[in-house]
């Protein structure tokens, strides 16, 4: 099964890793091969231990749907396992990611990415407006009022739910 809602920014697509299909939840990390997969299309470092990456994604990843949620003490949590350090190599500035133990990188990384979304555009990050939907979505629409994680999908369905309740 593929999973739905790619191509959100990085810290969006780690939290839509889990989903709902036909009522049952679904979590794309319960195979380690599409976690290498999903570190791998991300560019993302994985620590030697694949396991251990994967239970900090899992960590991160419920810690950051806490904190859309309006609980930012679990992202806080989250993003005290590293810093980012600047550098300047060739005159160019860059950053470093330092981590408390490398098998939190990546998490760490898709944790900061959420904190420096929602500083930047907290007000176009959304939750589906599908009550049974768990997706969420970065609004880059031009007149920021897109509702739907997918049109094709649950924006769809909630139109056949409209018309059916007006025509029954």
């Amino acid at each position: 099964m593929s999973r739905p809602l790619i191509g959100e920014p990085l810290p969006l697509d780690l939290v839509n890793t889990w989903w709902n299909w036909q009522g049952a939840r679904v979590d794309h990390f319960d195979d380690l091969r599409n976690v290498r997969a999903w570190l791998d299309e991300h560019g993302l470092p994985a620590d030697d231990d694949l396991e251990r990456a994967r239970e900090r994604l899992v960590e991160s990843r419920t810690a950051m749907r806490k904190a859309l949620a309006g609980d930012e003490d679990s992202l806080n949590s989250i993003l005290r396992h590293g810093s980012r350090r600047p550098l300047l190599r060739a005159g160019v500035v860059t950053e470093e990611v330092i981590v408390d133990d490398p098998a939190w990188r990546a998490a760490w990384i898709a944790a900061a990415g959420l904190a420096r979304l929602v500083g930047e555009r907290g007000e176009r990050v959304r939750k589906c407006a599908n009550p049974e939907c768990v997706l969420w979505f970065d609004d880059v629409s031009k007149n920021g009022r897109r509702r739907w994680c997918s049109m094709e999908t649950c924006g769809n369905r909630a139109k056949v739910n409209r018309y059916n309740r007006r025509h029954s």
